[in-house]
């Protein structure tokens, strides 16, 4: 009967894609006590060591539901956290987005085309500055020598203008958070002319 209800105890708790392994072992070890619990309990001569078990139990309990609000807890506080850090960068880069928009609502009334380019260069150094402000950097890619683990190669240009494997071309730019890579730069790689 205590065995169902610790089992009852354990499914309360549980969450979708919760670890079932350590529910397992916490109803183990509960189902480990009920024995013990039950001998002590028919025998008289031991009270002491009855109450002892129900204690250990109870406790055993109580660590078990401890743990599972202290997961649920770190899985709310880790997604709160990337909602928070999602705020953040919108912050940054709606700035960004109100001076593209601006440029655009004013394009069919440029004027002068050198203005309206430079006004697009301003847009694209801030939005720079906002992704460095991020801590993110973009992947350096035309004239370095060619690194499968942040370039990826969509075309080998034969060329004697660069030596073979240097990035003669970025086709769309690459982006590192931190040091992990978020996209790879697409580049064109140099390599040398046929005979």
């Amino acid at each position: 009967m205590a065995a169902g209800k610790a089992d009852d105890h354990t499914k309360e708790t549980r969450e979708p894609g919760d670890a079932p392994q350590a529910h397992e072992r916490h109803a183990a070890a509960v189902a480990d006590l009920e024995p013990l619990v039950a001998e002590a309990a028919v025998d008289d001569a031991a009270p002491e060591v009855s109450a002892d078990l129900k204690r250990l139990k109870d406790q055993l309990l109580r660590t078990a539901a401890d743990f599972d609000n202290f997961r649920k807890r770190s899985r709310r506080e880790v997604a709160e956290a990337a909602e928070r850090g999602r705020e953040t960068m919108l912050k940054e880069l709606l700035p960004v987005f109100d001076n593209l928009e601006r440029a655009t609502l004013h394009s069919g009334n440029a004027t002068n085309l050198e203005a309206f380019v430079e006004g697009i260069e301003m847009v694209m150094k801030q939005f720079s500055e906002s992704l460095k402000r991020a801590g993110i950097e973009r992947v350096p890619s035309v004239g370095s020598a060619f690194d499968p683990t942040v370039h990826e190669a969509i075309q080998h240009l034969p060329t004697n203008e660069h030596p073979p494997g240097t990035v003669t071309a970025e086709v769309q730019g690459g982006y590192r958070l931190g040091g992990r890579l978020i996209r790879a730069a697409m580049v064109v790689v140099a390599k040398a002319p046929e005979e």
